[in-house]
C-alpha cells in the first residue's frame, strides 16, 4: 500500500543507526593525526541525521500490515541472533586469548554480524538485509586478509569497524529513501 513505511522500519533504523554509530565510534581511534575526531564528529553527524530522517518518515506514514512475519517474537529470530551471541563470543576468545590476534577481532565481528544479516534477510524477505550482510562479511574478511598481511590494526579498523558502521548508516538511508519514494 501506498504511503506505508515496511514493517520494523523504526526499531530495525534506530538498531542499525546505534550500531553503525558504535562501529564507526570504536575503531576509528587508532588512525593518525585528526581523523579520528573527524570520523567520529561525521558519525555523529549522519546518525543525528538519519534520526531526524527516521521521525519524519515515521510520523508521515502508518506502518504497513504485517503479514509475512512475526518479527522480533518469530522463534526463528532467535535462533539467528543465539547463534550469533555464541559466534561472537567463541571467536572473540580464540581471536584474543587462544590466537592472541586481536588486531582482527572487528573483522571477526563484521564477519559474524554480516551473517546474521543474511539469515535475516531469508527470514524476513528483505533484500537490504542481504546486500548489507554480504558488504559487512566482505569488510570482516577484508580485515582478515589485512590482518594477515601483517597491516595495523588502525587499517584493519577502518576497513572492517568504520566501513561496516557506514554500511550500517547506508543501509538505513536506503530504506528510508524507499519508504518516501512509496
Amino acid at each position: 500500500m501506498a504511503g506505508d513505511r515496511p514493517v520494523g522500519l523504526v526499531v530495525g533504523s534506530v538498531v542499525a543507526i546505534a550500531f553503525g554509530l558504535v562501529f564507526v565510534e570504536v575503531n576509528s581511534g587508532g588512525l593518525p593525526g585528526g581523523w579520528p575526531l573527524g570520523i567520529r564528529v561525521g558519525g555523529a553527524v549522519v546518525a543525528v541525521a538519519l534520526l531526524v530522517a527516521l521521525a519524519f518518515a515515521a510520523r508521515r506514514a502508518a506502518a504497513a500490515p504485517d503479514t509475512d512475519h512475526r518479527g522480533f517474537v518469530d522463534q526463528r529470530y532467535w535462533r539467528i541472533v543465539g547463534f550469533e551471541g555464541i559466534a561472537l563470543f567463541v571467536g572473540l576468545v580464540l581471536l584474543n586469548g587462544v590466537l592472541d590476534w586481536p588486531q582482527v577481532a572487528v573483522a571477526w565481528i563484521a564477519v559474524v554480524v554480516g551473517v546474521h544479516f543474511v539469515g535475516l534477510a531469508k527470514l524476513w524477505h528483505m533484500d537490504l538485509y542481504l546486500v548489507l550482510g554480504a558488504v559487512m562479511t566482505v569488510l570482516g574478511v577484508a580485515g582478515f586478509v589485512l590482518g594477515a598481511a601483517g597491516t595495523s590494526a588502525a587499517t584493519i579498523g577502518l576497513v572492517s569497524g568504520v566501513l561496516s558502521g557506514v554500511a550500517l548508516f547506508a543501509s538505513v538511508g536506503v530504506a528510508l529513501a524507499r519508504t518516501a519514494a512509496g
